[in-house]
């Protein structure tokens, strides 16, 4: 079993695929699905993006850093939104962000989060890397690291990484495991570049699983056969 988790959620994870806002339905569903690891006693943390609220490339035009500035804070909106339905559901959730200062967010600071992970708490971190031109993926990938994490476990609508979209091409094939290197140098998309360099500078595994499955996630903490696993190398 992995002990400390680092969750990555696509902002669509809340308002369900292609649409906007915010679904009841899915923040249920994802409350089940963390619940199911929670009681295990495992330190998790999360990072989601803001794709459910705003993407700067819907608005041609506008300044890519002024985009990321509105994304950042979409996460940061996001976090809040399922730090309010986790607590009534009875899971204890701290949000972390360096980017705003409000009652509700907490500073990042390396000692704390040790504390919170002690005390129970799932941690949110918010606000993607704190700078503009990165992605939440990179900043998933930065937390982990930051929290010691045993695996980076991204959650997609897919079930692991292919050689093609699998959506498209009926003769996709799927990958159980791929190196860093090979993710990078054959473009896989289900990450950015700079996320997976992250990871592979720091020996940081991850787990792109199906979240939309129940029990995927319980299986890859459990570290049972589940969506692709991204390696160092296949020895």
């Amino acid at each position: 079993m992995y002990r400390n988790v680092l969750l990555k959620l696509s902002g669509e994870v809340l308002s369900g695929e292609g649409s906007k806002g915010f679904n009841l339905d899915a923040l249920k569903y994802m409350a089940e699905e963390i619940k199911k690891i929670s009681q295990h006693g495992l330190n998790i943390g999360m990072v989601v993006g803001a794709g459910n609220i705003f993407r700067g490339k819907e608005l041609p035009g506008m300044t890519n850093s002024i985009a990321d500035h509105i994304g950042m804070m979409g996460t940061v909106m996001n976090a809040l939104f399922i730090k309010d339905y986790f607590e009534k559901s009875g899971i204890k959730t701290v949000v972390v962000s360096q980017i705003v200062n409000l009652p509700s967010v907490r500073s990042i600071h390396y000692d704390d989060i040790d504390l919170y992970f002690n005390s129970g708490y799932v941690v949110i971190f918010a606000g993607g890397t704190s700078n503009p031109f990165f992605t939440t993926d990179t900043a998933a990938a930065l937390r982990s690291v930051e929290m010691k994490a045993d695996i980076l476990v991204k959650a997609t609508k897919v079930d692991g990484i292919y050689d093609k979209d699998p959506k498209r091409f009926t003769d996709a094939v799927k990958y159980d495991t791929i190196t860093y290197e090979e993710a990078i140098s054959k473009n896989i998309k289900v990450m950015d570049t700079e996320a997976f360099a992250i990871c592979q500078r720091y020996n940081m595994p991850i787990i792109v699983l199906d979240f939309f499955k129940k029990d995927n996630l319980l299986n890859a903490v459990m570290q049972n056969k589940v969506g692709t696993k991204v390696v160092p190398n296949r020895s």
